[in-house]
């Protein structure tokens, strides 16, 4: 979509809201309690909530995962069964061959669901440190291909070689998984969700798009679209996905985190896309999430 023709809000930063419904820049003054040790006690501890919260959303999303991996494992189980039954009923070499064959691939996706789910539940690490960002969207589109299907989702992926992504590769993908989720709820069964990654050579960073054909937000209401506790869903789908209002707040915490940017672009009718630029990985060593 060209971007002159959406609704545009790019969010460099995190807005605090004031009680009439308007934004707050977090630059502007704020006044301070005059009991600052008081004052520096509730930062503290809203810190520890907000890691608490994030760690929260990291399980919630790979219990989610699980519970939508544990039916694709049943339906690899039954081709595995239903072949090795039609190799031992036949002698011909033919048939072997075919049943062989298809328990193979039926094998090779299951480890490769494994090898995805896995990488989730162990690296949970605040390490940023230069990542393959191509393997990390290709892990993703793993984990939700089942899903996907079963709304008969159509996926356009256009992945270009770009140079490695400084960033922690989990939490990018606990971003796009939340991205491709909204995007599929987005649309009625049958829509498009295109992903694109490619190198941004004036900004010298890679750019990540995700854009759906879905029923689009109004211009009202992406200025708030970030904002915690704010969702245009009425409540979680029929997959238990959603409406929490906490999911793309968590997203833009660790864009910023990673010191790179995320941009909205929507049309009511047409679509949304969401556009992730995040920087290249130098020749450092590692950084930790702020």
């Amino acid at each position: 979509m060209d971007s002159s023709e959406h609704n545009e809000t790019d969010f460099l930063s995190s807005e605090i809201p004031h009680n009439d419904g308007q934004s707050l820049d977090c630059a502007e003054s704020v006044p301070v309690a005059q009991d600052q040790p008081l004052v520096d006690e509730l930062n503290t501890q809203l810190d520890i909530l907000k890691k608490q919260l994030a760690e929260t959303q990291k399980l919630t999303a790979l219990g989610e995962l699980v519970g939508t991996t544990t039916h694709e494992f049943n339906n690899i189980l039954m081709t595995v069964l239903n072949y090795a039954k039609m190799g031992m009923r036949h002698k011909d070499d033919q048939t072997r061959d075919k049943a062989f064959d298809k328990i193979l691939a039926a094998s090779q996706r299951a480890a490769k669901i494994t090898n995805a789910v896995l990488g989730m539940a162990r690296n949970r690490s605040d390490i940023i440190e230069p990542t393959d960002l191509g393997k990390v969207i290709e892990d993703a589109l793993v984990l939700l291909e089942r899903e996907m299907s079963k709304y008969r989702i159509s996926m356009e992926i256009e992945l270009m070689d770009v140079p490695e992504t400084q960033c922690n590769g989990n939490q990018i993908q606990q971003v796009l998984l939340n991205l491709l989720t909204n995007a599929r709820q987005a649309m009625d069964a049958g829509g498009t969700i295109w992903v694109k990654l490619e190198y941004q050579a004036d900004e010298n960073m890679n750019v990540l798009t995700v854009r759906d054909s879905g029923c689009g937000i109004p211009q009202e209401e992406l200025p708030r679209i970030f904002d915690p506790f704010y969702s245009t869903k009425a409540g979680p789908d029929d997959s238990g996905k959603g409406g929490t209002g906490l999911g793309l707040s968590s997203c833009l915490n660790i864009i910023d985190a990673h010191q790179g940017r995320l941009k909205i672009e929507s049309t009511v009718g047409i679509g949304t896309q969401f556009i992730i630029q995040l920087p290249i990985a130098p020749d450092e060593d590692h950084l930790a999430v702020a």
